[in-house]
């Protein structure tokens, strides 16, 4: 007949399985090429908008959309490189080490400065090419975050400005997200009493509203690291 362990034998032999488990649980998860389990990271290249001036770290865009992608079950970091008052020649010149290597996508909201200030569409718009397209040749997957003229710009250069935004992501096959602050310009109730910068539940707003072209973007990236070397471009 086996002999039978002792109570704390026992308990000192469970804690040991259960330690073991454990142990080789979390080298499991550490293991190189864990797929969905590794971080990904997001970096957003961007102006007042992403940088959230007013608000609380916690409640600006990058802080808000990071939460919003772990709630879905995505290991993301998003990167807040939003400069206030940064326009689209600003976002290029810091472009090197705004987005540094080793960033896997890239959401970039550029252009409202440019807009509000009546700068050259066709300068707005060669900027932007040149960050889209330097980022692409980087294999950084993009979200191109787009933006509208005010209306009071004036006809020509409303239809001009507005187009830089759908021909770029034909032009570099990125993803698009039409309108940035859609649902939330000129909502009194969602942005600062500027009536231009969202507030905590606009930025809120912002990010339910993006969150599935973001997810898109992160499948690419998925989609991308899961493609046979030869097919990556």
């Amino acid at each position: 007949m086996p002999k039978v362990p002792s109570k704390p034998a026992f308990a000192n032999m469970v804690i040991r399985v259960l330690l073991y488990n454990c142990l080789l649980a979390l080298m499991l998860l550490a293991a190189p090429g864990a797929g969905a389990g590794e971080r990904l990271r997001i970096v957003v290249l961007g102006d007042s908008l992403a940088a959230g001036p007013g608000l609380a770290r916690s409640e600006a865009f990058p802080a808000q959309l990071e939460r919003a992608l772990a709630a879905r079950g995505h290991a993301v970091e998003v990167i807040d490189a939003g400069v206030s008052g940064d326009t689209t020649a600003g976002g290029l010149a810091r472009l090197a080490w705004a987005v540094p290597d080793g960033t896997e996508a890239a959401i970039v909201e550029l252009g409202a400065n440019d807009a509000l200030r009546g700068l050259d569409p066709a300068k707005a718009r060669a900027n932007l090419d040149e960050i889209v397209g330097a980022l692409r040749r980087r294999g950084v997957e993009v979200l191109l975050a787009g933006m509208m003229a005010p209306r009071n710009m004036g006809r020509d250069y409303v239809r001009a400005f507005d187009a830089i935004y759908p021909e770029l992501a034909r032009k570099h096959d990125v993803i698009l997200y039409p309108f940035f602050l859609e649902g939330v310009a000129l909502q009194a109730r969602l942005n600062l009493d500027d009536g231009i910068h969202p507030n905590a539940r606009g930025v809120a707003e912002i990010t339910k509203r993006i969150l599935p072209s973001v997810e898109q973007l992160i499948e690419r990236v998925r989609a991308r690291a899961a493609a046979p070397a030869g097919s990556k471009g």
